[in-house]
């Protein structure tokens, strides 16, 4: 009922966990693994280590809604081989994030993370609070890069998207065109938290990216637009906190989705989103969550009238 095809990647449920939270240790991912996930993503791995951002560099600032800028701390890829290792021994779905300075950086850390066991690869092109955000505004940036892996990969490729450009649907376009063979939408929302007594940004970096509850209907917007345009999977992340919201996700036009900020409560919120899903999935009829993907789609809105 809840098996996903995610381009060859078969996997027993649509939660993925998110890049960037408590994907660093096959422990931690294992847990996530154990609620209920069908695969993880890693934190972004870069070609060496990086120490990121002075703290404070994640805050919440409304009630499941954080802003965040750790500036892609990882340990690099070299150190991260022993625990992709670790994670393919037991036989969990992985999908290793990764980054670089130059397209041939990317290809060099995914090309050892594949030699290392991982099950996919995503490029991160769109951390609003690091460099890398320059490609996920770029749509011909984007479609070079993608193209440039995607020639010398095996492994499924998948495009983490900008939310912070004019147009996304231009730059996932370009992602489809490139060779990608999924795109995830979206990354966090670039934001700005000012302290009124001291009158200093909160992050010690300053600005950062805004995640949880506050961008689900954002997100939402954005899976529901792409799945006009493209016909590659979309991976929708954003906010979930509930089942309804991976509903929301998959009627947009989702295939799969991932989640992150969420797992602020602990790891079971995994298992009572699965529970929730079956449950709706069961009440109204469905056999496979797949039957809900874009239904909302069928569903006529009111056209905006034409100004003469």
């Amino acid at each position: 009922m809840l098996e996903v095809n995610l381009s060859g990647l078969k996997l027993k449920s649509p939660i993925i966990l998110a890049s960037g939270i408590l994907g660093v240790s096959f422990s931690s991912m294992k847990r996530v693994i154990d609620a209920g996930a069908g695969a993880v993503t890693t934190k972004s791995i870069g070609p060496k280590p990086r120490k990121g951002y002075k703290n404070p560099s994640i805050i919440e600032i409304y009630p499941g809604t954080f802003m965040n800028s750790v500036g892609l701390a990882n340990p690099g890829i070299d150190e991260f081989i022993s625990e992709i290792k670790e994670i393919k021994k037991h036989n969990i779905p992985l999908i290793v994030s990764v980054f670089g300075d130059t397209k041939e950086v990317y290809l060099d850390v995914a090309i050892k993370a594949e030699k290392a066991g991982a099950d996919a690869i995503e490029m991160n092109i769109s951390c609003p609070h690091a460099e890398v955000a320059s490609i996920g505004i770029d749509k011909d940036l984007t479609y070079e890069i993608v193209k440039f892996l995607k020639e010398k990969l095996t492994l499924p490729l998948f495009v983490k998207l900008n939310p912070n450009v004019t147009c996304i649907a231009e730059i996932a376009f370009a992602a489809e065109r490139g060779g990608a063979d999924g795109v995830v939408a979206i990354n966090t929302l670039s934001a700005l938290k000012i302290d009124v007594n001291t009158k200093n940004p909160i992050l010690s970096h300053g600005s950062g990216g805004l995640s949880g509850k506050a961008i689900h209907p954002i997100a939402v917007k954005k899976v529901y637009e792409l799945f006009k345009i493209l016909k590659i999977p979309i991976i929708g992340c954003g906010g979930i906190d509930s089942w309804q919201d991976v509903i929301e996700f998959f009627l947009a036009g989702a295939s799969a989705v991932q989640i992150g900020t969420a797992l602020y409560k602990g790891t079971a919120i995994i298992t009572e989103i699965i529970n929730g899903i079956t449950q709706y999935l069961k009440d109204n009829s469905y056999t496979s969550i797949t039957d809900i993907k874009g239904l909302t789609h069928q569903v006529k809105t009111q056209e905006v009238p034409d100004f003469d």
